[in-house]
């Protein structure tokens, strides 16, 4: 991919983001996380994200998601800074 290729990527891809509603459904949800549809589910199914029902339909907020990504992504480098996430058997 060029270089201003790359760019313009980067570009729609914010822009998608920021076209998603607050409150999104499952579709929206797994395009935002890029994740499969069926793995978001296995993901509510195992209660590993947040979410809610609204009648029998999963909903998920944005500002929620983006707060539970970054709590996930500062446990997964405390584990890694305490050498707990990687071992080489030698």
């Amino acid at each position: 991919m060029r270089r201003g290729s790359l760019a313009n990527a980067r570009e729609t891809g914010r822009e998608e983001a920021s076209s998603l509603p607050e409150v999104m459904n499952i579709r929206q949800a797994s395009h935002y996380l890029g994740v499969a549809p069926d793995t978001l589910y296995k993901y509510l199914s195992e209660s590993k994200i947040p979410a809610f029902k609204l009648g029998n339909r999963w909903r998920l907020k944005k500002t929620t998601l983006d707060r539970w990504m970054e709590h996930q992504s500062q446990s997964g480098r405390k584990k890694e800074g305490a050498g707990v996430a990687y071992r080489q058997h030698g």
